[in-house]
């Protein structure tokens, strides 16, 4: 037999050298350059315990507020005459309505079918279905007396945030349908039974009927241009068409009186439609500058209809919409211990107040407040439908009737209990959020640059930039402070505090050689500035050759609040590690932080590309760079590749593993839940 030598030539031997060293190198990498401890990443101290603080982006958020107040008062100074009321009037009935996208075209017919009738005493009530849109059913209660009037009064009482919706406020509406009114009172989306995520199988909504689902579709709507109170108002609109097609109902006298999530539905129905006589909102009516600071620590629930963007910064808030009802009478209720602070409802019907007296109509505007917490009080109900009564001509009552609240099935509109179950062409909101978005696709779609430089652009490319001598920093300037650096032998991280706009802070790392390169890369992490988790990617940068900037862009990183701001409608949202409690889109601080960037009129998102051009603008104080490139893991490679797009001259270094998140992506899958920090009005149609 003849055998063989099988040794191996000297190219295999090479081949098999190679990549044994090729599998070493992460080991032989990690002991030539271990992860630098963790105090080398941390810029700021570490919070003394988890509690809620008042932070610099948190009294950042609340001046900006504030100012824009300022300058709403200072344009109503204009106000001289009655026309100069009512040209600020149309004005701000143009704005808001853009801030909803504006409302349906058409009034579809409403197709109303009565499923039932309940009789009580004095008084029935009948179990009503409506189509305020086609396919979108609408489940009502109506409250008839029966007092042998040929005609009577109607009142809205749109619900507020209660899983169980209209059946929550039977009290209310037996109060009024008493006291000689038709009631309607319905389901808003999301709440009873026109839940928009029912599971079958489970019997249950895939969220909580309170806020979640209204933070669902709300967080979407945003990205397709439009707000969900679009849909909630346009219900409340033909709640009233319904109301004066009944010939037992005076079109002449329609009202509307809500609390809560209800007392802001009465608001914008009645800022819209004239058709309303009287309008009593109760546990809404505030300065919203107020909300931005107290929205965290007392109702941190995302509720996104009732943030319209630039509401704040357009000059409405909630004197504008009470300016809007006028010469209508008005009426506030108010809870003195309220998460919508009593001291902003006492200014705001004040000022309005002065305006009404100004032109003689100072008996048409009132207020009650009770000694209580979130609730419309008998006592502030009372009060409330004795100035409903005196305008609509009714006889005066004393006290409120006693009432008979029925069981939740007993007044149940559909046969299952949910519109989606009984109705196979139901569409769902989220179904008209994508329809609206491709409806309004421009043809030539904005570009993220031209919206980051449009208005509320603070002209960071204009800022000077100097070392913090202990001076208060205006808002055309960023200062810096070094606040210690860790030598790794062959690299520097340099850590750095920069301060702008007065009150902000922004922790930043500058890693790098003894020698400053040509090169600088600005890096995003998840959530924030590079860790010793990253530190590998960093270094490949080094050797790559770049110098390397990272930064906690505002609230993110060591600058979030250390609190988790739960909601304590949704326990289970509590039992959440802090990072994703923190961060959730259904209820925490982060998402709190951005609607109120949203009340402002200047998103979040856009917020973040600012503080990229901010570190730039202190990196090029120190020298000058022939290449700037911009990377990120997670969700930083959506703020890099947005940085890229915007800032000039910044290149985005790709990644074959990363991916941009798609506004308009997001909104064509009718996604659910996403990264609340990339929450931009109208981000579907933007190129």
């Amino acid at each position: 037999m003849e055998t063989r030598n099988f040794s191996m030539r000297p190219i295999v031997w090479f081949a098999i050298l190679v990549l044994l060293i090729s599998a070493a190198a992460p080991s032989i990498f990690a002991a030539d350059n271990p992860a630098p401890p963790a105090e080398a990443f941390q810029v700021l101290p570490s919070p003394a315990k988890v509690a809620p603080i008042i932070t610099p982006y948190l009294r950042y958020q609340t001046e900006m507020a504030w100012r824009q107040d300022d300058q709403r008062k200072k344009k109503w100074e204009g106000i001289k005459t009655e026309n100069d009321l009512l040209r600020v009037q149309k004005e701000m009935e143009r704005q808001l309505l853009a801030m909803l996208g504006g409302l349906p075209e058409k009034r579809t017919p409403l197709n109303p079918q009565v499923t039932g009738k309940i009789p009580m005493n004095g008084f029935h009530i009948e179990k009503l279905i409506f189509e305020s849109l086609p396919g979108i059913y609408v489940t009502a209660l109506v409250y008839v007396p029966e007092d042998g009037k040929e005609k009577h009064p109607g009142i809205l009482v749109p619900v507020g945030h209660a899983s169980n919706g209209k059946a929550h406020y039977q009290a209310l509406c037996q109060h009024l349908v008493k006291r000689g009114y038709v009631v309607i009172c319905w389901d808003p989306p999301g709440q009873g039974e026109r839940s928009q995520f029912w599971d079958a199988k489970a019997g249950k909504s895939r969220y909580n009927l309170i806020c979640a689902e209204h933070a669902v579709m709300g967080n979407l709507a945003y990205l397709a241009g439009t707000n969900l109170a679009r849909w909630e108002i346009w219900d409340g609109i033909r709640a009233i068409d319904y109301l004066v097609s009944r010939p037992d109902v005076d079109s002449e006298r329609i009202n509307v009186t809500g609390t809560s999530g209800g007392g802001f539905q009465a608001a914008h129905i009645a800022a819209l439609d004239r058709r309303i006589k009287v309008a009593a909102p109760s546990c809404y009516i505030t300065a919203l500058p107020m909300r931005v600071y107290n929205r965290i620590f007392k109702d941190p629930d995302s509720d996104p209809e009732q943030d319209l963007y630039g509401i704040i910064s357009k000059g409405i808030d909630h004197p504008g919409l009470l300016l809007m009802m006028y010469p209508r009478p008005v009426f506030v209720a108010a809870a003195v211990l309220d998460f919508f602070p009593i001291e902003g409802a006492h200014k705001t019907v004040r000022e309005i107040t002065d305006i009404y007296s100004r032109f003689h109509h100072a008996d048409r505007i009132a207020m009650a407040e009770g000694y209580h917490e979130h609730q419309f009080s008998p006592e502030n109900q009372e009060a409330a439908m004795d100035f409903l009564d005196h305008f609509n001509g009714l006889p005066q009552v004393k006290g409120l009737a006693s009432v008979e609240e029925l069981d939740e099935r007993k007044v149940q509109v559909t046969r299952s209990g949910q519109v989606v179950m009984d109705f196979p062409n139901a569409r769902s909101i989220m179904d008209e959020i994508r329809d609206y978005s491709i409806a309004h696709k421009t043809a030539v779609p904005t570009s993220l640059k031209s919206l980051y430089f449009s208005e509320g652009y603070a002209n960071v490319n204009r800022w000077a930039v100097a070392e913090d001598l202990g001076a208060v920093v205006t808002g055309d300037a960023v200062t810096w402070e070094k606040v210690g650096s860790t030598d790794l032998q062959s690299v520097l991280i340099d850590r750095y505090l920069l301060r702008h706009s007065r009150y902000m802070e922004m922790p930043l790392l500058y890693v790098h050689h003894a020698t400053r390169s040509s090169r600088l890369l600005l890096w995003f992490g998840p959530s924030g500035k590079a860790s010793a988790e990253n530190w590998p990617d960093v270094m490949k940068a080094i050797d790559g050759g770049y110098d390397v900037l990272s930064i906690d862009p505002r609230g993110q990183g060591e600058t979030r609040m250390p609190y988790k701001a739960v909601s304590p409608d949704d326990p289970k949202l509590a039992e959440l590690p802090f990072e994703r409690a923190y961060a959730s889109p259904l209820s925490g601080v982060l998402a709190d932080y951005v609607y109120n960037s949203v009340l402002t009129g200047r998103p979040y998102f856009l917020q973040m590309i600012e503080d990229a051009e901010i570190a730039l603008r202190f990196d090029a104080s120190l020298g000058p760079r022939e290449e700037i490139a911009v990377t990120g893991t997670g969700e930083g490679y959506t703020v890099a590749t947005a940085v890229s797009e915007t800032l000039p001259d910044v290149k985005l270094l790709p990644s074959s593993t990363e991916h941009t998140f798609a506004w308009s992506e997001v909104v064509d899958q009718k996604a659910e839940t996403w990264p609340i920090q990339f929450l931009l009005p109208s981000g579907a149609h933007i190129h």
